[in-house]
């Protein structure tokens, strides 16, 4: 369990920086410095056409923002999205890890209830074949024992005629 929140601990950490990276990048590279470009001018775009709709104006003429602060605006943007997706990453593994954890808890308490049942089935026949036992030898004993009666009051109903 430690071991895992140290490996989490120890990705995030290593995350920001390849955030930073991530935005030393966009100054750097043509390609990436148009994504950024293009990702903060449609974010600034949606933005102001979102503000204006909820004032109740009109966005016809939305100014595009200048290239440095688009180029800023989208490499944070794509910064703070790769930190999100990230978390979202570490957080989706711990939970089916717990998911995973749970499950297993649940199959053995499931197999030991399981086990368990068996045995009391196994218990109780063997109990009930004991009863049987028991109540079959008690019924010879009733038998032997109003056999035995039997013959002692007839002894002693011979003993009392005097022979005879």
């Amino acid at each position: 369990m430690a071991s895992v929140k140290l490996a989490t601990l120890a990705i995030r950490t290593i995350a920001k920086p390849i955030a930073n990276s991530l935005k030393s990048q966009a100054e750097q590279h043509p390609t990436f410095r148009r994504l950024c470009i293009g990702l903060a001018q449609w974010s600034h775009r949606s933005e102001v056409r979102l503000r204006t709709g909820l004032l109740g104006e009109s966005a016809k003429n939305i100014r595009p923002l200048n290239d440095v602060r688009a180029i800023q605006n989208g490499a944070n943007t794509l910064a703070e999205g790769f930190l999100f997706a990230v978390t979202a990453g570490l957080i989706l593994g711990e939970s089916y890890r717990s998911s995973r954890k749970e499950e297993t808890r649940r199959d053995a308490v499931n197999d030991k209830i399981e086990y368990l049942q068996q045995r009391l089935e196994v218990t109780s026949t063997r109990l009930d074949s004991v009863l049987e036992e028991v109540r079959t030898c008690l019924d010879e004993e009733k038998q032997q024992n109003e056999d035995i009666s039997r013959i002692l009051s007839r002894i002693v109903d011979i003993g009392l005629k005097g022979g005879e």
